[in-house]
């Protein structure tokens, strides 16, 4: 009987201890922990789906933060209003620049406020773009039309444009998106696009500015920002590495949201329901010289799986001036993502993350939303879009706002 009982106590000891060791193992490996900081009011997670217009939701998603921070009523905004109002001006400078444009889903966030400048803007109850039988945005044939069709103009076999091409290109946008409303209710008071916009939002275009850091242009002036997108060839304001982080440090320390477009293409980008974008660096500040000597030995594609496993915080890159341009001018930083920064948090570690509203729906563990670290929106932001007010003042004397 004794026998019996310490062959149970020990294999009771043994299952605690696995039991302990496992907990550890999970205590060891369970990744980043974030506590939020500064998180500013911002309207529920969309989703863009299978569509490029991810600048149309994060640029209406900054302006919808804009207006609960100016004491407005919280609205969901039309992302396909604009959708339609911007795909009908750029097939209009494709053809005038003889199909020298980038005719695309693509966009920027001037694009959203340019829209509601010029035509308005309705709710999303009022035109939600889903007139060709899908639930949610699936665009691909929608795209290659249009293109088609103002490929099909530009070469223009008839040796001059036609009086009706252009009411082709928005009887095809009418087709997919649905015709634009000219006037409607909402919420027991009548409207047009421009009066919603006007009475109902009542947010000045004038005060958003987009801003950027590259070395290739003068700084604290504006220049076309070199990207397929920007098609309208609109201007950013241009300012060092280090003014551009403090921008968007005083804008969240003050209560203002920013537009984030960024590049989305690293293998350390969140796109996994881990919810961290980070730049990953080499592991060898704290190591011995064994553990050095083994890292240095291990396969490209094995030091890669083990930077971006991120089962812990990891170290990352010193991010310069030098190595943003260098990778604007080598292609490695393109025009992929608009997103919109609503906060900060601070990992496990103390260090600062930027909380990230994006357009993917649900689908991490952060509900919609993900954090970038510091090294990585200064490596990856192409341009932010701020309120004037979100610039320290010095700055803005700088830039002459």
């Amino acid at each position: 009987m004794m026998k019996l009982r310490f062959i149970f106590t020990v294999l009771i000891a043994v299952f605690t201890l696995s039991v302990f060791a496992e907990n550890d193992k999970k205590e060891e490996e369970k990744g980043y922990v974030f506590e939020d900081e500064i998180s500013l009011p911002a309207t529920p997670v969309k989703d863009q789906y299978r569509s490029g217009t991810c600048w149309s939701f994060s640029g209406l998603s900054f302006l919808e933060s804009e207006m609960m921070r100016l004491g407005k009523p919280e609205v969901d905004l039309s992302e396909m209003f604009v959708v339609w109002h911007t795909y009908s001006v750029k097939a209009q400078k494709h053809v005038r620049v003889h199909g020298n444009l980038n005719f695309s889903a693509g966009g920027a966030f001037h694009d959203v406020t340019n829209m509601i400048r010029d035509y308005g803007i309705v709710p999303e109850s009022v035109y939600d773009g889903l007139n060709y039988g899908e639930e949610k945005h699936v665009h691909g044939e929608m795209d290659n039309v249009l293109k088609d069709h103002v490929d099909a103009v530009v070469k223009n076999g008839n040796r001059k444009l036609s009086t009706v091409w252009h009411e082709a290109i928005e009887g095809t946008l009418n087709s997919y998106l649905g015709e634009l409303p000219q006037k409607f209710e909402y919420e027991g008071k009548q409207y047009t696009p421009q009066s919603f916009a006007s009475d109902f939002v009542g947010l000045n275009m004038d005060d958003y500015v987009e801003i950027t850091s590259y070395t290739h242009q003068p700084f604290y002036d504006k220049f076309i920002l070199e990207v397929p997108d920007n098609w309208s060839w609109d201007e950013v304001y241009n300012v060092p590495l280090e003014d551009l982080e403090n921008i968007i440090d005083y804008s969240l320390n003050n209560g203002l949201t920013i537009a984030w477009a960024a590049d989305v293409s690293e293998k350390g980008f969140a796109t996994s329901n881990k919810g961290v974008a980070v730049l990953p660096a080499a592991p060898d500040e704290n190591m011995d010289d064994a553990e050095i000597a083994k890292w240095e030995a291990l396969p490209q594609k094995e030091k890669e799986k083990e930077l971006y496993k991120l089962d812990n915080p990891v170290p990352e890159l010193l991010v310069t001036q030098e190595m943003r341009q260098r990778a604007f001018d080598d292609y490695e930083t393109t025009d992929d993502h608009g997103m919109h920064i609503i906060g900060t948090a601070k990992d496990q570690e103390g260090r600062t993350f930027y909380k990230v509203k994006n357009s993917w729906g649900d689908y991490n563990k952060y509900d919609g939303y993900f954090y970038a670290s510091k090294p990585y929106v200064n490596y990856k932001t192409m341009c932010i879009m701020v309120h004037k007010d979100g610039i320290p003042q010095s700055i803005r004397e700088k830039l002459k706002l």
